[in-house]
């Protein structure tokens, strides 16, 4: 089968999504045609990320995230000459578009060269991001509009699927995955140090100010350590002084540090399914999530951590945590548990294989 992907944004958890399903479904031909966030990573260090010879890269000038009408014409026009190239030569049987400006654009195009196969990931519901009511409202009329050009919407989490349900829009839902290793954390029970982590790029979408307004009340406790694994434009958010930025890290020493840590940490204003969430459930920590869109789905009920919907109770809830210890490793068990029973790779890679196989309308 031959599988194009397509995405305006390559980077950050959308590459991971798209190099889990590449890197399970080896008997298949997969081009990804992108676009690039130098700001965020070079598409070369993305690139790299993949493995083997079925898989290559078609680069997409004039993609880009935030809506510029003129560019935007520009970037469907080569999309359009893409698609119509690979349809013409018979390389397509399915088109696979990621992110909201790529399913939006992706959609229109397909519609007007008449690729019937199409399915659109959103990744994070877009009108749930904007700055202002306004641009929510016009993310949600875009995302409207774009499901009467056709193809299936696939959300990655069951609340992204209720959002879009609310809205009117036709969808399905395959959970995220990630590969379950069997191996437990390894972190000591340490009685002098405690560590709370996250991951991810350093952007107005994981609120780094709430982080830092959490990891401050801590700032005079010598035991407590907040660690972000990442980096990103909204870095000089992090003031506390007991927050350590490492940067961007080989994904090995990125594991490791979210496996030493106590507690992993979501301050995220919305997300899709985040697999940085999914890889600290695979490692047994207890979690501490924003109440939002793909933060619900990783929260079994209190029993593997908590949700919380402001910064009191955050520290209400670290504070718990710090007191209560011998706990943790029972939360983070229940943390595996879910993971496995939910989030396994092979059980998304098999339900999107049926889909890439069926007749999508």
């Amino acid at each position: 089968m031959k599988i194009v992907h397509v995405v305006e944004a390559f980077a950050s958890g959308i590459a991971v999504f798209i190099n889990s399903l590449v890197e399970n479904m080896k008997e298949d031909q997969h081009l990804i045609i992108h676009g690039e966030r130098e700001h965020v990573m070079k598409a070369d260090e993305v690139k790299r990320q993949f493995k083997g010879v079925h898989v290559s890269f078609l680069r997409w000038p004039s993609a880009c995230r935030n809506i510029r009408p003129l560019k935007d014409i520009r970037a469907s026009l080569e999309l359009y000459r893409f698609l119509k190239d690979l349809r013409d030569n018979r390389e397509v049987d399915v088109v696979h578009l990621h992110s909201s400006k790529g399913g939006f654009l992706g959609r229109v195009v397909c519609r007007l060269l008449r690729i019937r196969k199409v399915i659109y990931t959103p990744n994070g519901a877009p009108f749930l991001v904007g700055k202002s009511a306004f641009s929510n409202r016009l993310y949600k009329v875009l995302e409207q509009l774009g499901a009467r050009f056709g193809g299936k919407v696939v959300c990655c989490s069951l609340s992204e699927w209720q959002a879009y349900r609310d809205l009117g829009i036709d969808a399905t839902q395959i959970n995220n995955g990630i590969k379950l290793t069997g191996e437990p954390s390894k972190a000591p029970l340490d009685d002098t140090g405690f560590t709370v982590v996250t991951s991810g790029r350093i952007a107005a979408q994981k609120n780094p100010t709430l982080f830092n307004a959490i990891a401050r009340y801590f700032e005079e406790w010598s035991t407590i350590t907040f660690v972000w694994v990442g980096d990103g434009d909204e870095r000089a958010r992090l003031t506390a002084r007991n927050i350590h930025v490492t940067g961007w890290l080989p994904k090995e020493q990125a594991s490791a540090l979210i496996r030493d840590a106590d507690v992993y940490l979501s301050t995220a204003r919305f997300e899709g399914l985040s697999f940085a969430g999914l890889e600290a459930l695979q490692l047994e920590k207890p979690v501490l999530l924003t109440d939002c869109i793909g933060n619900r789905d990783m929260h079994a009920r209190g029993s593997n951590g908590d949700l919380f919907k402001n910064e009191g109770e955050a520290v209400v809830k670290l504070l718990r945590y710090f007191n209560n210890r011998l706990m943790l490793p029972v939360m983070g068990r229940h943390s595996a548990a879910l993971c496995a029973s939910e989030f396994n790779i092979q059980d998304t890679y098999h339900q999107y294989r049926s889909l890439y196989k069926s007749d999508i309308i």
